[in-house]
C-alpha cells in the first residue's frame, strides 16, 4: 500500500477527474471520461496520498501488553507504523542490484522497451552467513517499502538478503514469467525458483553462505511454502525455515474479500473515479479550513485525530489501491500474450502510444473478472476439464496441506484483524501450524510489519 503513493498519483495525474458508467458489451466494458487537470490538483492528491501513508498514529491501543498503537484494521493497513516506534536501522548496509536474464532472448514488445532484466536486489555481509530469499507481496517490486524493512532489520541481524519481485509485478512478468500469466501458485512457484537459481549464481562467487532461508509477505508469504515444496524436490537451496507474514490461506478468497471492500464505497465499484475525487475534496477543504500554513505532522495528525475519513472510506482506500496494483499486472499480460483482453488482439503498441485509457480499463476491472474471463479460461485450455472449483481450491495451502504438516520448519505471523482472512482461516493456520504461528490482536494487512516486536520475531524466528 505505502509503496504506491508515487504510481498511484504519476497514473491519475492526467485522470482526476474520472467518471465511469458499465456497459454490457463486453468490448467496450466501461465508458470513461476524464479531462487533465492542474498541477495544483495533482499536488493536493500526492499530499492526501502522504498524509494516508505517513501521519503519526496516537497510542489508543488497548492496554493488553502489545504495543502497536492502531486498533482499526484499515486503518492500520493504510498507516503502517509510526517512526519512533520502528527498530532502529542499521548505521550502513552493503547493497547490489542485480539485473537477471531470467528467460534468454524473450520477445518484449517495444511498448516495454526500459525493461532490460528482472530486478531484485542483494543486501551481502562481509563475512560467511546465512541467506534469506524475500519474496514480495501483490504487486510489489524487489525494493517495496515492506519487503526493504525486512530486508533491512535481517541484514542488522547479519544475515545476506536477497529481495524478489512478486510474480504479479510488471516487471516480473515481462521478464522472469514462463506463461507471462501469473495467478497459478504452482506455476508462479515454478518462475521464482529459476529467478533465485539465476540470482544465486550470480552472487555465489561474491558471498559466503552458511544456510538458506525463505520468507515473504501476503501473496509472496503463500507463494513461499509452494517454492519450498518445490525445492524439497530439486534440492539446491534445502531451506532450513520458512516464514510466511500476512499470508493468504486461500488467493481467490482473499482477494474476494479486498475487492469487496469496493462494495460499500458510494456508487460501488464503479464508482471509484467519483470516489477518488470525493476524499481529496474532503482533504482539501479540511486543509483550507484549518489554521496550517505547511503540510507537516500538525497537518497529519489533525486528518487522522478528526476522522475525517470513515471506517468504510478507509476500506474502499485499500480496495483502490489493490486495483490500482492489479491494473499494471492485467496490462502486462495481456500485452506479453496478446491475449486481446484489454488491448485488441494484434495491436502493435509503441513506445509512444497513450496508455491512459487502458490503464483507466484495467483499473475498472475486478480480480473476479480477470479470474472468470482471463485466468482461469488459460489455464482450462491448459489442463483440459479443470473445474472453476478445482482451480480455486489449488490457489491455497490447503492444497498442499500434507506437505506442510509435514515438516517443522514452517513458520506464519499474522493479525486477529487481517480482513484478507476469515475467523475461519486464521484457526486453520493456528491448526496447521501449531506454536509455530503467531497471532497479533491488531494490525490489519501488514500496518504492523515495521513495528520494534514483529521485526524482532521475524528475525527470532529464523535465528
Amino acid at each position: 500500500m505505502k509503496g504506491k503513493v508515487k504510481e498511484i498519483t504519476g497514473e491519475l495525474s492526467n485522470n482526476l477527474k474520472l467518471k465511469a458508467e458499465g456497459t454490457d458489451e463486453k468490448d467496450s466494458r466501461f465508458i470513461l471520461q476524464y479531462r487533465k487537470d492542474s498541477m495544483k490538483h495533482l499536488r493536493l492528491a500526492v499530499i492526501f496520498w502522504l498524509c494516508l501513508v505517513l501521519l503519526p498514529a496516537a497510542c489508543w491501543a488497548a492496554d493488553d501488553g502489545y504495543g502497536y498503537p492502531i486498533p482499526g484494521s484499515y486503518e492500520a493497513t493504510i498507516l503502517g507504523t509510526p517512526d519512533n516506534l520502528k527498530l532502529a536501522p542499521p548505521d550502513k548496509i552493503s547493497i547490489r542490484q542485480l539485473v537477471l536474464d531470467v528467460i534468454p532472448d524473450i520477445k518484449k514488445p517495444d511498448i516495454f522497451f526500459y525493461n532490460k532484466g528482472l530486478r531484485c536486489t542483494l543486501a551481502y555481509q562481509d563475512k560467511k552467513a546465512p541467506l534469506v530469499f524475500l519474496i514480495a507481496g501483490t504487486g510489489a517490486g524487489d525494493q517495496s517499502q515492506d519487503i526493504v524493512a525486512m530486508m533491512t532489520a535481517l541484514y542488522k541481524a547479519g544475515y545476506h538478503v536477497i529481495t524478489l519481485p512478486s510474480p504479479t509485478y510488471p516487471n516480473f512478468i515481462i521478464s522472469a514469467s514462463d506463461s507471462h500469466v501469473p495467478g497459478d501458485l504452482t506455476e508462479d512457484a515454478a518462475d521464482l525458483y529459476r529467478v533465485m537459481e539465476n540470482a544465486w549464481n550470480k552472487v555465489k562467487e561474491d558471498i559466503e553462505v552458511s544456510d538458506f532461508y525463505l520468507g515473504g509477505y501476503s501473496l509472496g508469504g503463500t507463494q513461499a511454502v509452494f517454492v519450498a515444496k518445490l525445492d524439497e524436490e530439486r534440492k539446491i537451496f534445502n531451506f532450513r525455515k520458512v516464514l510466511m507474514v500476512n499470508p493468504a490461506v486461500n488467493l481467490y478468497n482473499s482477494v474476494t474479500r479486498i475487492e469487496g471492500l469496493l462494495d460499500k464505497i458510494p456508487g460501488g465499484p464503479r464508482k471509484i473515479g467519483a470516489y477518488f475525487n470525493d476524499m481529496l475534496a474532503k482533504f482539501t477543504e479540511f486543509y483550507r479550513r484549518g489554521d496550517f500554513i505547511d503540510f507537516n505532522d500538525k497537518l497529519l495528525y489533525a486528518v487522522y485525530k478528526s476522522k475525517l475519513f470513515s471506517h468504510v472510506e478507509d476500506g474502499g482506500l485499500v480496495g483502490l489501491s489493490f486495483r490500482i496494483s492489479s491494473a499494471g499486472m492485467i496490462f502486462s499480460s495481456d500485452v506479453m500474450t496478446n491475449g486481446g483482453y484489454v488491448v485488441p488482439k494484434n495491436r502493435i503498441l509503441s513506445a509512444t502510444d497513450p496508455l491512459g485509457d487502458y490503464f483507466l480499463v484495467c483499473v475498472h476491472l475486478s480480480f473476479i473478472n480477470y479470474f472468470d474471463e482471463y485466468l482461469y479460461p488459460y489455464f482450462l485450455k491448459k489442463r483440459p476439464g479443470l473445474t472453476r472449483e478445482e482451480f480455486i481450491d489449488s490457489l491455497g495451502l490447503k492444497s498442499i496441506e500434507g506437505y506442510l504438516k509435514s515438516s517443522s520448519k514452517f513458520g506464519v505471523m499474522t493479525n486477529d484483524n487481517d480482513f484478507i482472512l476469515s475467523p475461519a482461516e486464521i484457526d486453520y493456520l493456528r491448526q496447521l501450524f501449531g506454536e509455530q504461528t503467531k497471532v497479533y490482536p491488531r494490525g490489519g494487512h501488514l500496518g504492523n510489519l515495521e513495528y520494534r516486536d514483529n521485526m524482532a520475531y521475524i528475525i527470532g524466528f529464523f535465528k
